[in-house]
């Protein structure tokens, strides 16, 4: 993972991953994911994971304003990607606040859809045209297994429906966390960055 920030001498890809919600100790939350991330894109790619507010117990005002100050340091072209509730918290805030930073692709990876039946969290709930309020995004992508076990597949269908253009990467199984990783995700970003870099 990346070290105090995001400026650095060499100059590299930035990517800013915001996590899940619970513990992100060692082996928990999006741990293992992050760190599989950062060793398999390489020395090419800063992967900032900052740690998100009380990750027990979420609460989207201080997420938001975290994110806010995360996305000050970045710079233009950003690779912004959210895992699990850090994907619902990014889409809210991409669609209510204004962003300070050009993002080039972001990643959903099995994200919950707030307000569908036993996940009403109002706090986190997503305005009904959320998808016209977004920035210029060139690039959007959702991940999800067809079996997640936490998040029903179904949400992604509700994310489809809202981003129509947005490419789909579904996989036959029950991960959630991905601890081994999201070959998928890495082989997409390296595409986009060997293309518009």
């Amino acid at each position: 993972m990346a070290g105090s920030g995001f400026r650095n001498p060499i100059r590299k890809k930035q990517v800013l991953f915001i996590h899940s919600g619970g513990s992100q100790k060692l082996h928990q939350g999006s741990s293992d994911l992050v760190a599989w991330l950062q060793r398999t894109l390489g020395a090419g790619y800063e992967v900032r994971c900052p740690p998100m507010p009380d990750p027990d117990h979420p609460s989207y005002e201080l997420w938001k304003n975290k994110l806010a100050q995360e996305l000050e340091k970045a710079d233009d072209g950003l690779i912004c990607i959210g895992h699990s509730l850090g994907g619902s918290v990014l889409l809210k805030f991409l669609s209510e606040e204004d962003c300070p930073r050009a993002i080039e692709a972001l990643f959903i990876l099995a994200s919950p859809y707030w307000g569908k039946k036993d996940w009403r969290v109002q706090e986190y709930v997503l305005h009904p045209q959320f998808a016209r309020q977004l920035p210029d995004i060139p690039h959007i992508f959702l991940y999800h297994s067809r079996q997640d076990a936490v998040v029903p597949f179904s949400h992604l269908s509700s994310y489809a429906a809202q981003l129509p253009q947005a490419a789909i990467r579904t996989f036959n199984s029950t991960d959630h966390l991905f601890s081994e990783g999201i070959p998928e995700l890495v082989k997409d970003i390296l595409e986009l960055t060997a293309i518009h870099n």
